[in-house]
């Protein structure tokens, strides 16, 4: 009986210790923008789109480059053009230092977003914003390679908009995974993830 009191007193205290160390740990990966083996592993990889500047784009261009990823579509009402619009408000803080960065906006609305549509929604933000489709197949590949969710969600007047997941991977020279931003991070904390992207070897 005794030992029975002595495992449930262990397991009490275990979780709150536990609940407290899952969170240091979140905080320390928001604050530094790192990410840690668990998370990282096995996110990105290579792929070649349509783009927004003509012709195709292939990941094969960024070799030894730092970069962003943004997964979204020119129709979606709030997310994605704040995004994007914050997106090339860091990228102009930057200045001349953050030139060699440049920032993939890949549509999940490939039925709807042509390389023409995409060039024009792209049209009043930062000119190293590169807008990406391609085929349903296409687009569901390199979604998997990032781990985005996205789906069609139904509308009353028989049209539809997307639901869909809204990180902003911050990508290293090496292709690899080095931090994350989410939609509403402050300018000044964004533009500092940034900085540390750049200045990693």
């Amino acid at each position: 009986m005794l030992k029975r009191i002595r495992v449930v007193l262990w397991i009490a205290c275990a979780i709150p210790l536990l609940a407290l160390g899952a969170v240091g740990i979140l905080e320390l990966t928001q604050k530094t923008g790192s990410v840690g083996a668990l998370q990282a592993s096995g996110i990105g990889g290579p792929f070649k789109l349509a783009a927004s500047t003509g012709g195709s784009f292939s990941t094969d261009e960024l070799k030894g480059k730092p970069f962003l990823v943004f997964f979204g579509f020119t129709r979606c009402p709030e997310i994605c053009p704040t995004t994007i619009s914050d997106i090339s408000t860091w990228l102009d803080a930057l200045g001349s230092d953050g030139k060699e960065i440049k920032a993939l906006f890949v549509s999940i609305d490939p039925e709807r977003d042509d390389v023409a549509s995409l060039k024009d929604y792209l049209s009043s933000f930062n000119d190293r914003i590169i807008g990406l489709t391609g085929t349903p197949d296409e687009i569901a590949a390199v979604a998997k390679e990032y781990r985005v969710y996205y789906a069609k969600h139904p509308l009353k007047d028989g049209d539809y908009t997307m639901d869909h997941s809204a990180v902003i991977y911050l990508m290293d020279r090496q292709g690899k995974l080095a931090g994350t931003l989410t939609y509403g991070d402050p300018t000044n904390d964004a533009v500092a993830k940034l900085k540390r992207l750049l200045a990693s070897a």
